[in-house]
């Protein structure tokens, strides 16, 4: 089992990894050798809240089917191991990332002299530009 957050555990075998030949760092080696991970895990069989859901939802984007099966290529090392505990990595955070509720925003209004900072720093700075124009008087 791998836990998410306090709340949330996911079983390991609901998660499938395949391994596929890469692009990238290994030399020839990497015309041989499969080690490119491509995890594949169905967000539905989770037991997520709505708002939750509806976030991973939009942070997966593109790595999430219409089925709702979350795919994550990982191909940044050579081993097979090490691409695979990045995918699996990879799967927590974005779960992580979805568990946590955003903070709402609280509006906020400028206080008074904030204000008149920003109205003396336009006077003088438009009294500057007044005084370009001007030429030399003989």
């Amino acid at each position: 089992m791998l836990r998410i957050t306090r709340d949330l555990l996911i079983d390991e075998n609901d998660i499938e990894i395949g391994f596929v030949r890469a692009s990238g760092p290994g030399g020839q080696n990497v015309n041989k050798v499969a080690t490119s991970a491509q995890l594949r895990f169905d967000a539905r069989r989770i037991a997520l809240p709505a708002d939750a859901a509806a976030r991973l939802e939009r942070l997966a984007g593109q790595r999430m089917t219409k089925d709702g099966v979350i795919v994550i290529q990982a191909q940044r090392f050579r081993t097979q191991e090490r691409n695979r505990a990045d995918a699996i990595e990879r799967l927590v955070e974005l779960l992580r990332e979805a568990m946590e509720r955003p903070k709402p925003r609280r509006p906020t209004r400028p206080t008074r002299a904030s204000k008149q900072r920003r109205l003396e720093g336009k006077k003088r700075r438009g009294d500057v530009k007044a005084r370009r124009g001007r030429g030399f008087d003989d």
